[in-house]
């Protein structure tokens, strides 16, 4: 019976490949937070003198996180159906869309979403690193 058990859970996608995602995902949630915290650092001022050349000491940083978002979206594509469908079912177990129990019908619907949409998708979720954990632990991978 265990056996069974552990076949019925064999992922495509390497636990460890998800483990990234979730680093990935927290340090794109970190950028958002930061942002939200000291939004009015970004803000660009004006005093009057409009032609005074304005230079955002943000741009390095703000560059770096946007390479976070563009490598976490190659990451995304570079997975297989099989590997895109169990990351998005992850995200649904672990939001308690679906329950362990039904992980194939999770995989199925996954598979059934738009797949040039997998990346936006995910990164449109607001707990998505939390929700992938949750996930992983639901499926005791």
């Amino acid at each position: 019976m265990q056996q069974r058990l552990e076949k019925e859970w064999d992922l495509s996608i390497d636990p460890d490949t998800v483990r990234l995602f979730v680093l990935k995902a927290k340090a794109l949630s970190a950028a958002v937070n930061e942002d939200y915290d000291d939004g009015a650092e970004h803000e660009v001022e004006f005093d009057g003198d409009r032609h005074a050349c304005h230079h955002h000491d943000g741009l390095v940083e703000e560059a770096s996180e946007n390479l976070t978002e563009e490598e976490f979206r190659e990451l995304i594509n570079d997975l297989n159906i099989d590997e895109a469908a169990e990351l998005i079912a992850l995200a649904w177990v672990g939001r308690g869309d679906y329950d362990a129990s039904e992980w194939a019908d999770a995989v199925a619907a996954a598979k059934d979403r738009p797949r040039k949409r997998t990346a936006k998708y995910l990164l449109g979720l607001p707990m998505l690193a939390d929700w992938l954990e949750e996930g992983l632990e639901a499926i005791g991978a």
